[in-house]
């Protein structure tokens, strides 16, 4: 049972990969709006042009109806879309092409008619058609619903439009879209969330390419939005990116049949690697592990089979580490129980174990998917080098799924448009002040790295690749923050000098501060002349010091105090009397006797 199981997915995945047979077209028709002229907004050249162009398409294709209506009101538009409804009902095919302004509110896409106001964001609601509406026009058809949006300009009323409630969400673009309907596709010129350009001439880049591949007789209308694809992306410099949502069956779906021809034509050489690499690019947008496995079905062998291993590598790598990220949860968690119900030791050890086991299987499966996710970036980055260095070449190689052989590919001198186009991104939201010379450097994967921070997104650094493309043109804002300099302070995207007003500085803390008044200086004190440096109260002591020596009072002092000042004693006491001083002899001192003054010394001296 499991085996048939994935064996219908298998199926599945390959009947929505590759059709068997084109489907013969039956009756089809087609409604073709476009507005220009608008009364309250500024008006656009290229959506009247485009609207003539696809009409004119259609019509050679052999479309059994065709209404080309232009610049219509709300009201005209509802009646419009009425009347086609009542027209698919016996169609196999119906289409609608619009082009003019669209609006995204709260997820859901509104097509603004010419005499639109929007003054306040509620009036969308009663001014404005929702795709939903459009969407119930062409259901009645039985094989093919197709609705084409040339539509995801800016919003003309963003600026003035009032806002009801604060957080009603106004987006930039138009909003994602998963049709309920079977057998039902919707085309947006630019991928959801983004804008799309009106090019230089009189027709958009995205009504450009429809008219050149939508009609070509027998191509599946798949196939078909994949080349408009790659010829917008050519002609705006990878800016712009047109998308597809919605799915259909398995068999080939072409707006325009082959005509069978009386004599059989020369079969048309087929350029195998070129469907090999879009059927790759197919899978790469279905991304799961059945698609892998049908385009490995279909091509086994080759260069695009090896990158395909490396996907499914990365696959399995990422569902491992689930696995045992879940199985390292339940491991802790009967551990923790055990321990709290107080089990015998025996138990809580092998809980333990388990969750460690667990514990180190969960981090060897983290390296296998951090592993693989690397090898199978830095394969998809070579293959777009490859694929911008020569379109129309097909590497032929069977190098093996490590990955080594598979970077031995790259040309000596490949550009580096995808690197350079991760660098301007990054730039746009704030994280790459660099030149975005497509080096993929330290600087850029520093700046990637700044991008998952702030982003909370986990993308290989060391690479630069689509996914991270994706991740940074997804949003629509700046993710890192603006650092600036001391002195300066952000406004807006950039840093301004702070200017103080007089008498205030910038402080450490960015902030304008008060300068304190700058104290006066001390005069300089006039120095002392009188060759003695010391202190007034050493001199005062060494003074009192003689005198007491001395033992007197009067001019006997005085004398002994310039005595013992002025030249040194042997045994270091000085005898002073009326008749002058002298040194007291050795093997003698001082005595004191008492008394003192004139005629009666006060020290005798004493030999022994």
């Amino acid at each position: 049972m499991r085996k048939m199981l994935g064996f219908c997915q298998l199926l599945l995945a390959a009947a929505l990969l590759f059709g068997s047979g084109p489907a013969l077209a039956g009756n089809r028709v087609a409604l073709v709006l476009a507005n220009s002229a608008y009364r309250h907004a500024p008006s656009l050249a290229n959506p009247v042009n485009d609207g003539a162009v696809m009409a004119k398409t259609l019509k050679e294709a052999g479309f059994d109806v065709v209404d080309f209506r232009q610049d219509l009101s709300a009201l005209d538009t509802r009646r419009v879309l009425r009347e086609f409804a009542d027209t698919t009902r016996t169609a196999d095919i119906a289409v609608v092409y619009y082009a003019g302004h669209g609006i995204e509110v709260e997820g859901s896409n509104y097509l603004i008619p010419v005499d639109a106001k929007l003054e306040r964001d509620t009036d969308v609601y009663d001014e404005a058609l929702s795709l939903d509406r459009v969407l119930v026009a062409v259901e009645p058809a039985k094989q093919l619903r197709l609705v084409i949006l040339d539509a995801c300009r800016d919003n003309p009323f963003g600026r003035t439009m009032k806002r009801t409630v604060a957080s009603r969400g106004i987006g930039r673009g138009l909003a994602q879209v998963e049709p309920t309907s079977p057998n039902t596709l919707i085309a947006y010129s630019a991928k959801a969330g983004f804008t799309a350009q009106d090019g230089d001439g009189a027709n958009s880049p995205f009504t450009v390419a429809l008219s050149r591949h939508l009609t070509t007789p027998g191509l599946d209308v798949r196939r078909a939005f994949g080349y408009v694809r790659d010829d917008v992306l050519k002609s705006t410099g990878n800016k712009q990116e047109p998308f597809v949502y919605g799915s259909l069956g398995g068999e080939d779906v072409p707006l325009v049949p082959v005509k069978v021809a009386a004599a059989a034509p020369a079969a048309p050489v087929v350029n195998r690697q070129a469907d090999m690499r879009r059927d790759y690019e197919l899978a790469l947008q279905v991304g799961n592990k059945p698609a892998w496995e049908a385009f490995l079905a279909q091509h086994p062998d080759g260069f695009y089979a090896n990158l395909a291993k490396l996907q499914i590598d990365k696959l399995q790598a990422e569902q491992a580490h689930a696995a045992a990220v879940e199985k390292a949860k339940q491991a802790e968690a009967e551990r923790d129980r055990l321990a709290a119900l107080g089990a015998q030791k025996d138990a809580q050890a092998k809980a333990a174990a388990d969750a460690k086991a667990a514990e180190q299987a969960q981090l060897a499966a983290q390296k296998a998917k951090e592993q693989a996710q690397q090898q199978a970036a830095a394969a998809e980055q070579q293959r777009v080098n490859l694929a911008a260095a020569a379109p129309s070449a097909a590497p032929a190689s069977t190098a093996s799924p490590a990955g080594t052989s598979v970077a031995s590919l790259t040309p000596a001198a490949a550009p580096a448009d995808l690197s350079r186009s991760v660098q301007t991104e990054l730039g746009r939201v704030g994280c790459f002040s660099g030149q975005a010379d497509g080096n993929w450097n330290t600087s850029s994967q520093r700046s990637l790295s700044q991008f998952n921070r702030y982003a909370g997104t986990k993308l290989d650094v060391k690479v630069a690749s689509t996914d991270a493309l994706d991740a940074v043109k997804a949003k629509p804002a700046r993710v890192c923050p603006l650092v600036c300099e001391h002195g300066f302070k952000a406004d807006g995207d950039k840093c301004t000098k702070i200017v103080c007003r007089e008498g205030y500085a910038v402080n450490d803390d960015n902030e304008c501060e008060k300068q304190r008044a700058a104290k006066p200086a001390k005069p300089a004190t006039a120095k002392r002349d009188d060759g003695d440096e010391r202190p007034a109260r050493q001199r005062r002591q060494a003074g009192g010091a003689a005198a007491g020596a001395a033992g007197g009072y009067g001019a006997a002092a005085g004398i002994a105090a310039a005595a013992g000042a002025s030249r040194p004693t042997g045994g270091g006491q000085m005898f002073c009397n009326s008749t002058g001083c002298r040194p007291v002899s050795r093997g003698c001192h001082l005595e004191y006797r008492g008394g003192g003054g004139p005629a009666n010394d006060a020290n005798a001296e004493v030999c022994n």
